[in-house]
């Protein structure tokens, strides 16, 4: 009887424990909590593009993935299953998020054979298809920071971050910790390759998310940027 009360305290206090621990864990990982770069400002809108939605469809106000599919967008349908399945599925319930893709007008039949193609079961509402002339989209890609131009069809495979102030954001220094430590070179990260599983899963996916939790911070009014942070903590060194 003795040992069966032993056993129940040693789970009770496992139980009890174990949420104190992984709140300590997430500590320093929000302390040392930074923000998704800004590469470049003022990205073009899309007011000028058609759609077939019923709503019109902007960049500004929301949190935008941005594609551009060209002339043949059947011919990207790996790139369109990857996006829709590794970055779609995880982020499709937060508010404001949308995936806009830019394709030149006259590529409607095309689309509605994607659709039908992408979207198996369910109806993607923030999933957005919008139509340009190729003056249009040119344009429009020109305002971006990229290192990849569009094809000749209009197209890439990358893919970019617009934040909802019309911000194109990524990573000044796109180095993971290894390379860090191995002195590798710094590069920077403008867009994000849809081919790259690896790349969309790991790097795309965590940016987003980075993205969402700045947003968060600054509606509950506990956002910092790095400037503001580091005054803040050589205020507290010196004190």
């Amino acid at each position: 009887m003795k040992e069966n009360k032993t056993k129940r305290y040693i789970v009770l206090g496992i139980l009890f424990f174990l949420p104190v621990a992984f709140l300590l864990m997430l500590y320093p990982a929000q302390h040392n909590y930074e923000p998704l770069n800004v590469v470049n400002e003022n990205v073009s809108d899309i007011e000028y593009f058609m759609s077939d939605n019923a709503d019109s469809i902007r960049l500004k106000d929301h949190i935008t993935i941005l594609g551009f599919l060209g002339k043949t967008p059947l011919a990207k349908n790996i790139e369109a299953s990857n996006l829709k399945e590794l970055v779609y599925d995880k982020f499709k319930g937060f508010k404001k998020f949308q995936i806009v893709i830019v394709v030149p007008e006259g590529t409607e039949e095309d689309i509605k054979v994607l659709k039908t193609e992408i979207n198996t079961y369910e109806d993607l509402k923030y999933w957005h298809y919008v139509y340009g002339t190729e003056g249009e989209i040119k344009t429009l890609f020109s305002s971006l920071k990229y290192k990849e131009p569009l094809s000749e069809d209009l197209s890439t495979n990358h893919v970019f971050i617009i934040d909802n102030e019309l911000k194109q954001r990524g990573r000044l220094d796109g180095r993971d910790e290894k390379q860090v430590e191995d002195n590798k070179p710094a590069f920077s990260v403008y867009s994000y390759n849809t081919i790259e599983v690896a790349e969309i899963k790991n790097m795309m996916s965590d940016d987003v998310r980075i993205l969402f939790t700045e947003y968060r911070q600054k509606r509950d009014g506990k956002f910092e940027d790095s400037d503001t942070r580091r005054n803040r903590e050589l205020k507290q060194d010196n004190e």
